[in-house]
């Protein structure tokens, strides 16, 4: 483990510890501009991460979803910043289910390069750094008893798919008749791409809105594990991406998450 990993891990098992106590207690619940749901736990699992990253890293950015939202934008014109969502699926978190996430990535040259995806609520997470993906498991105390080194599996005869649980759509429909897809899973939050890091599924496609906060720290898990995360025209999704004309600072186009990268430019 890296010393980077050591302290992402840190960071987001301190994060999730905040948000089981809002999860325990019952969230409050207020909605953002664009309706989109937000809680107490979002908001005091970001001012644990941003203090976190700011006493470690001083002087790398750091672009969080809710600081994103009150107008709180950083300069990321010198290329290494961090990507933070402190509470992926708070749909999910909302309606008592347990797939929701903690996001952390370190993006340089618009790739994510390390990162980590907490899920609190199921005592596991998965962490990436230095081309190494594994997957750590928690004991009732919420401390580290294993870790495993985790792969994204060969594509075989047939694909298993991961969607949205909260976001599906008609192209996504189309994408998985259109590849034979008939066993699939719906899952909230960037748990997807941490499914196919792991080995228990080939493809994710996104047609939904997703900002960069919402897909760092599981793209860096599945890139480390072997995968890759792709823009429809087959190239490599990217971040830092501001001043878009079609779309907002940060948000993201529609891609394919693959385990397997051999087939991904032949099957788009």
């Amino acid at each position: 483990m890296t010393p980077l990993c050591e302290l992402l891990e840190r960071i987001a098992l301190d994060a999730g510890a905040a948000i089981l106590d809002v999860y325990e207690a019952g969230p409050s619940i207020c909605y953002k501009d664009d309706h989109s749901p937000v809680c107490e736990a979002d908001e005091r699992a970001e001012a644990i991460i941003l203090d976190r990253l700011a006493a470690a890293f001083p002087h790398i950015p750091v672009v969080a979803e809710e600081a994103v939202a009150s107008g709180r934008v950083p300069d990321i014109s010198g290329g290494t910043f961090f990507l933070v969502d402190p509470l992926d699926g708070t749909k999910e978190f909302i309606n008592r289910r347990s797939d929701f996430t903690v996001n952390i990535a370190l993006v340089e040259g618009n790739v994510p390069i390390a990162g980590i995806v907490y899920a609190p609520a199921q005592r596991c997470a998965y962490v990436a750094d230095d081309g190494r993906a594994e997957k750590l498991f928690l004991d009732q105390a919420f401390k580290v008893e294993q870790r495993q080194a985790i792969r994204a599996r060969m594509r075989g005869a047939a694909l298993t798919a991961v969607a949205s649980r909260s976001h599906n759509s008609s192209e996504t429909e189309a994408f998985l008749v259109g590849h034979g897809v008939t066993d699939y899973t719906s899952v909230g939050s960037s748990l997807k791409f941490c499914l196919l890091a792991e080995g228990k599924a080939d493809v994710y496609p996104r047609f939904g809105r997703t900002m960069e906060w919402d897909t760092a720290a599981g793209d860096a898990v599945l890139k480390a594990a072997g995968g890759s995360v792709v823009r429809l025209d087959g190239s490599r999704l990217l971040y830092g991406k501001t001043r878009q004309d079609e779309d907002s600072d940060f948000a993201n186009p529609h891609f394919i998450a693959w385990a397997d990268m051999s087939p991904a430019m032949a099957a788009l």
